[in-house]
């Protein structure tokens, strides 16, 4: 039954599913559904694809990604930071919207997938926990300012060169937007106005669907004035069709570095979002699990029509809110939108492409998250610089290239917060009648003159240990201490390069007639520490399970004449 789980993850929590849950994943399905309708569409657009495939991908995504995820409440399917870094990607190569667009799309998208599945497999689902979140927020923020400016030729209906940079783009708008359609801003700033105000008033309801159909109500209104409202068209009223992506070693190779971006862009989301919303529904995530589920979800779906998806934070968000129990709750979604498409499909056809451009506005604005963004300007200097990097890169180059730098910026900065570890120096509190040891920057108590108490609060590995080499030689050579005890129980790991290291600087210290000494290491770390020999480098006897039996044991190896005139006083054995 564990190794059937490990293959069928869905067997865990499909034992959960009773008639209640059932009755409370079909009703957060609808809303589901009916949010993501419009949303579907928007991010296909945004994509450079048809909008009908926003929606094969919202159908087929959220249902494989919740059968082998491990969150019971991460919605899959089109997200707009994936959607910009497809259209980046084939822009380069392909016309969007053409049928060499979509196959070469459908190929990133399961190379996509076969990267994220190799992650899972691999177990390499914490490799996430070296990524700052800032990277995503960065990132968004960069990439909803880049669909706001995708949009500004279709509201205003002046004409933009293709393949403009963000800077140039901007420029071409000021320089026409004397030339802007009058109509074509009526159309979008009716739905845009329309969305917000239903979203104010009445936060439940479908407000992007709405505000669609206001902006299509008065391009009909208008269609006696004007024949300049651009009509998006009829989606086929039809499931998911087979598809094959092209496998042809030329376009892998094209696309295999695009694709790897937009599998690391996927999996940070994934994973981000549904370990939010797990501390609110007290869910343990699985990383690697989830890693399993994107890049299954990717690879059915590089065959069902779909193009590459993620999980969505708003969908997510809403799923939990409505009262899902299940990941029922996304394949009822996905279903649901199988039936609403089968019915209503033609009446796309009155879509204006000025009103899905007042949509993806508000979409655009939706990514920014505001109070993140405060929050790490106001309080960290390090995130403050992941994010403005991520955020001016993914304005002004390549949108992969923003993804690689981002993480890159996070991860450099995560070994240089590990390879600095905080080492406090501390003493007995002869106050306290337990006798505690305490920093003693807390508190100025006394300190033996020949034996050094120091705590490392990190893991002691090639990165840090040049740093912890540096702090015993100064205990060594300015203080004179040859005595120093190693409080190690945040410790929790010890590498090679560190091990070899501390045996140095204890032969160092026996040179002199003093040592390194060991409490409290963790049942692995001393595993680790025996199974390399450093133990029986050090010797057994520098090795310490609690603080009493450390202090009597360093204490008679101490210089006796240093004790007679010593005023310290601060063990027991000093007495």
């Amino acid at each position: 039954m564990k190794q059937l789980n490990v293959i069928f993850p869905f067997l865990r929590w499909f034992a959960l599913v009773n008639r209640g849950t059932l009755k409370a994943d079909f009703m957060a399905g609808i809303t589901g559904a009916i949010i993501v309708l419009p949303q579907g569409v928007a991010f296909a657009t945004i994509a450079g694809l048809p909008p009908e495939y926003g929606l094969y991908t919202a159908m087929v995504t959220p249902i494989v990604a919740a059968l082998f995820g491990s969150s019971h409440h991460l919605v899959s399917g089109p997200t707009t930071a994936i959607s910009i870094v497809v259209f980046a990607s084939i822009s380069h190569h392909a016309h969007p919207g053409t049928p060499q667009f979509i196959s070469m799309t459908l190929t990133l998208t399961l190379l996509a997938g076969v990267y994220q599945l190799a992650f899972g497999l691999a177990r390499l689902g914490t490799l996430v926990n070296f990524v700052s979140h800032t990277v995503v927020v960065g990132f968004t923020a960069g990439a909803a300012i880049l669909i706001a400016t995708s949009q500004m030729k279709h509201i205003l209906g002046v004409e933009i060169p293709k393949g403009e940079s963000f800077l140039h783009t901007w420029v071409d708008i000021f320089q026409r937007v004397g030339d802007a359609n009058i109509f074509l801003v009526l159309v979008a700033g009716v739905t845009l106005m329309s969305a917000v105000l239903i979203k104010k008033k009445f936060p439940k309801a479908p407000h992007l669907l709405i505000g669609l159909i206001a902006g299509s109500v008065l391009a009909l209104l208008l269609k006696n004035f004007t024949d300049s409202i651009r009509l998006i068209g009829a989606i086929p009223a039809h499931l998911p069709p087979l598809s094959m992506p092209d496998i042809s070693i030329k376009t892998i190779r094209m696309l295999a570095p695009e694709a790897f971006a937009v599998a690391l862009l996927g999996l940070i989301e994934a994973v981000s979002i549904s370990r939010a919303v797990a501390t609110k529904s007290n869910q343990q995530i699985q990383p690697s699990q989830e890693f399993i589920g994107q890049g299954m979800s990717n690879i059915v779906g590089s065959f069902f029509s779909s193009y590459a998806g993620s999980g969505s934070f708003t969908r997510s968000g809403i799923n939990y809110s409505a009262g899902a129990r299940t990941p029922m709750s996304a394949i009822f979604a996905a279903l649901l939108l199988m039936a609403i498409v089968l019915l209503i499909a033609p009446l796309t056809a009155y879509l204006p492409v000025a009103a899905m451009g007042g949509v993806i506005l508000i979409v655009a604005y939706k990514l920014i998250d505001f109070h993140h963004v405060k929050q790490i300007l106001q309080h960290s200097k390090s995130e403050t610089s992941i994010l403005l990097v991520t955020f001016f890169s993914t304005l002004l180059l390549e949108l992969e290239f923003a993804i690689y730098l981002g993480v890159l910026l996070s991860i450099v900065l995560f070994l240089g917060k590990t390879s600095t570890p905080h080492i406090p120096t501390l003493s007995i509190d002869s106050a306290d009648k337990d006798r505690k040891l305490i920093n003693i920057e807390k508190k100025p108590v006394s300190q033996c003159p020949q034996l050094k108490i120091i705590r490392i609060d990190m893991s002691v590995y090639f990165g840090s240990i040049n740093y912890i080499q540096t702090r015993i030689n100064q205990i060594i050579e300015n203080e004179h201490i040859y005595h120093i005890l190693i409080v190690a129980s945040g410790i929790n790991f010890i590498d090679l390069s560190g091990a070899e290291v501390l045996v140095i600087e204890n032969e160092r210290l026996k040179k002199r007639g003093g040592g390194l000494y060991f409490i409290g290491l963790k049942s692995t770390v001393y595993e680790f520490a025996a199974k390399t020999c450093f133990i029986k480098k050090i010797g057994s006897d520098h090795f310490f399970d609690h603080k009493k039996d450390a202090i009597s044991a360093i204490y008679k190896r101490l210089d006796k004449t240093i004790c007679s005139t010593c005023n310290a006083l601060i063990f027991k054995e000093c007495q």
